[in-house]
């Protein structure tokens, strides 16, 4: 019989934030293609989602970002290697959608460069690979229905 190993995921909370038919991606800076979010940090266990949330969107795209928090839509899973741990890590994620209302984006140190994509026209594979790419091809097909 074979042995049963079990396995650590992070969790993480993504967005897709939404602006007259368009997307959300930035660029960090080892030079991968995200969306906003991450993971959940073990002090906040007991925290609500929405709040997580909230303060990942502050600390990426700036306190002044104001949005819509819209529903679960895209569930991913994505390995890589963490740069501070220096090892392969694996991430679930829960996609969600939210509307973007006002203010202005302020990157974090952590981020270079963003971009609002095209839903209709985005090649997502230009940008995105692994699990990630997955989630976000799985996004932007739901949202042509």
């Amino acid at each position: 019989m074979a042995k049963s190993y079990r396995d650590l995921w992070y969790v993480a909370l993504k967005v897709f934030l939404e602006r007259n038919g368009q997307f959300f991606i930035f660029r960090d800076k080892y030079g991968d293609w995200d969306i906003p979010g991450g993971r959940i940090q073990r002090h906040e266990f007991g925290v609500s989602f929405e709040r997580i949330i909230a303060r990942k969107l502050q600390e990426e795209v700036g306190p002044g970002v104001r949005y819509r928090l819209g529903k679960p839509a895209v569930f991913m899973r994505h390995e890589r290697t963490e740069a501070s741990l220096k090892k392969r890590v694996r991430i679930f994620a829960v996609g969600y959608t939210a509307k973007y209302v006002s203010g202005e984006i302020r990157l974090s140190p952590q981020h270079t460069e963003y971009r609002w994509v095209s839903r209709k026209t985005f090649k997502a594979g230009r940008y995105f690979r692994g699990g990630w790419l997955m989630g976000v091809r799985e996004y932007v097909r739901q949202r042509k229905l």
